[in-house]
């Protein structure tokens, strides 16, 4: 379904428009939602409070073609909001992983950028999560965030930055096997 189409279901309160958003959009915000909050549960309600904001707020949609950019602000939102509610994010369980495509199995890699995400404050997390994740451009990350473009860009930058630096930080870090004298060249 287009989203124009999915917009006028949704001012209209056609009571299917909520199954539509959430069959095309929940598992995409749910996505975004845990790489914020790194917990999945708390991303399950994400996508709940946001089809539910969106029902009730639906008059506040200015442009049928940004349905999806709407929703995601509207997601970002509470997940920062119930972000800054939360304990300090803990490391990741190697048994958990960040949501993959449907029939996919979580890759070692996805598992170690899910790390490494982790240590990114929560505005920059958004705005990686936003553009890198669900595909989002800067003009619409920045919609989605309450944020200028500039400040979007900036976000990008510094945590592509640190996660390279993150990323980086196992091969340059001694082994067993390198020791002494041989490690701190290294």
């Amino acid at each position: 379904m287009q989203p124009a189409e999915l917009a006028a279901d949704l001012r209209a309160h056609r009571p299917g428009a909520v199954g539509d958003l959430l069959a095309q959009f929940g598992r995409e915000i749910q996505g975004v939602a845990y790489l914020i909050l790194r917990n999945h549960q708390d991303a399950e309600e994400i996508v709940i409070d946001t089809l539910l904001t969106a029902w009730k707020r639906s008059g506040d949609l200015r442009d049928d073609t940004a349905l999806r950019a709407w929703l995601h602000r509207i997601a970002t939102r509470h997940a920062l909001s119930r972000r800054r509610r939360q304990r300090p994010v803990q490391s990741l369980d190697p048994s958990v992983s960040a949501p993959a495509a449907p029939g996919s199995q979580p890759s070692l890699d996805r598992l170690i950028v899910a790390e490494a995400m982790s240590g990114l404050p929560p505005q920059i997390r958004a705005a990686v999560a936003l553009h890198h994740y669900a595909g989002l451009t800067v003009p619409e990350v920045a919609e989605a965030m309450g944020k200028s473009q500039n400040t979007v860009k900036s976000q990008l930058r510094i945590g592509l930055a640190r996660l390279r630096t993150a990323l980086a930080e196992p091969a340059s870090t001694p082994t067993p096997e390198r020791t002494g004298t041989d490690a701190r060249r290294a």
